[in-house]
């Protein structure tokens, strides 16, 4: 996500530094640039401007032009700003007073309101809560069954109320008493959608509304849709009253207009973006992040809590010390390929690391989800003393394990090269003995994948 973005404000940055000195000239420069950037990543007109204009008015100051590294400052406003463009702070979930809490799941049909609500339920199970959710879509066909069936995969409560409840009032009523009764304390209701705003639709919303007096009104958008997403977010809280946005398909996104004007259109946070079709592809919006992320300066927050959630401690704990004494065989080297593949995309995750040093090419290495299977293959045909030292794997091993894999002598050659690689680089990140030593050292990423 951001991509175009990101590359372009990396850039503006990066001539500003070649000045050697800033100017009102080339600030202006930058600034134009900089606008630029972000109407094309379809940032709505008006918070560009917005953008524009307090940049310009705190980096114009005589303090920044005469500083000993002004580009440096003018990094710090651009993301400051940012930060303060996308809510200055995560925004939490409210709760009502007495259980459950009623958490509104609105927005247009297709906008993936029925999977966002299946996986803020898992969420919000994975963060303490006991959420029940229910459809009060009585018009899609199958829309109740749809998330009974996501429901049912989530091992997490569904209402799924009778044939004869068919007025979303009444569905929404028994649902919150077996919620009641049954002590679960958040109760997700998924509404339905139109393919565009109408009376009727709004009719409705604002009688459940009344009827359940919910904590939340979440609106969920498609970030693919841009400017119409932020549209019809305002249009529902001009009428509705929304508390928050979950935006979905942010990993497709590559512009973020959506995510960077939301804030600023409607005056509500975003709270949640989806950034994949998995269950567990929801995460909790943080505008500092974001804007690091944005700005090049990687999102390692976000990158060490997706670590400590999926990888096991004590494997992590027994795979750095087998690093530190130069102990890392092939098989540890595939059972790490394995464990990151539980993390999400391996793209995602090398965006959110830093783009300095040695790493600062990461978030351009394409991942060929393929080659890594191929990867895990080549090394299951390997013998265990194969697999334990690599240097006993000759000319006739090599030609014995890629016909076993169904792969070539190419492959296999290009296989050790990336675990020697790879060696090279964890053991880089675990010898540290700053922030990033001690706290990467439990991720190992295999950075020999790719084209070589």
């Amino acid at each position: 996500m951001f991509e175009n973005l990101s590359e372009k404000l990396q850039r503006v940055f990066k001539n500003l530094r070649g000045e050697g000195k800033l100017t009102a000239e080339n600030m202006e420069s930058a600034l134009r640039e900089i606008r630029l950037a972000l109407l094309e990543a379809d940032v709505h007109f008006r918070v560009a401007r917005q953008f524009i204009e307090a940049v310009k008015e705190k980096a114009m100051g005589a303090e920044v032009l005469t500083a000993l590294s002004p580009s440096q400052q003018v990094v710090k406003i651009v993301r400051d700003e940012m930060v303060k463009m996308l809510g200055q702070h995560q925004a939490k979930l409210r709760t009502a007073n007495e259980p459950p809490s009623v958490m509104m799941i609105v927005g247009l049909q297709g906008s993936g309101k029925t999977t966002s609500t299946a996986k803020l339920a898992r969420w919000l199970s994975k963060n303490g809560s006991s959420p029940m959710m229910v459809s009060v879509d009585v018009y899609r066909p199958a829309a109740r069954q749809q998330l009974s069936v996501l429901a049912r995969d989530l091992k997490l409560p569904v209402y799924e109320g009778t044939p004869e409840q068919t007025r979303p009032a009444e569905l929404a009523r028994s649902a919150r008493k077996e919620a009641m009764q049954t002590g679960r304390d958040v109760l997700l209701v998924d509404t339905a959608g139109r393919l565009h705003i109408d009376d009727e639709l709004m009719a409705e919303l604002s009688e459940l509304k009344q009827l359940l007096n919910p904590s939340e009104i979440l609106f969920v958008a498609d970030a693919m849709t841009g400017q119409d997403a932020v549209k019809s977010a305002d249009e529902f809280h001009k009428r509705l009253g929304i508390t928050g946005v979950i935006l979905t398909k942010m990993d497709g996104d590559a512009r973020g207009g959506a995510a960077l004007s939301i804030r600023a259109v409607t005056g509500q946070p975003l709270k949640f973006v989806g950034v994949g079709e998995k269950p567990d592809a929801l995460e909790p919006f943080h505008p500092d992040r974001v804007a690091q992320r944005i700005l090049g300066m990687g999102d390692v927050l976000s990158l060490i809590e997706k670590v400590e959630e999926t990888i096991d401690q004590k494997q992590a704990e027994e795979m750095q010390r087998k690093l530190l004494e130069d102990d890392f065989t092939l098989g540890d080297f595939r059972d790490q390929i394995r464990q990151l593949r539980k993390l999400g995309p391996l793209e995602s995750l090398l965006g959110m690391m830093p783009q300095i040093g040695p790493i600062k090419d990461l978030k351009n290495l394409k991942v060929d989800e393929k080659e890594i299977t191929h990867l895990v293959a080549i090394i299951d045909s390997m013998t265990p003393q194969e697999r334990a030292n690599h240097m006993i794997i000759n000319g006739a091993r090599r030609r014995r394990i890629a016909r076993g894999s169904g792969t070539t002598v190419q492959e296999v050659n290009n296989l050790l090269k990336q675990y020697s690689q790879a060696r090279k680089m964890m053991k880089s990140f675990t010898g540290g003995g700053g922030f990033l030593g001690k706290r990467l050292g439990k991720l190992k990423l295999p950075m020999g994948f790719g084209p070589q």
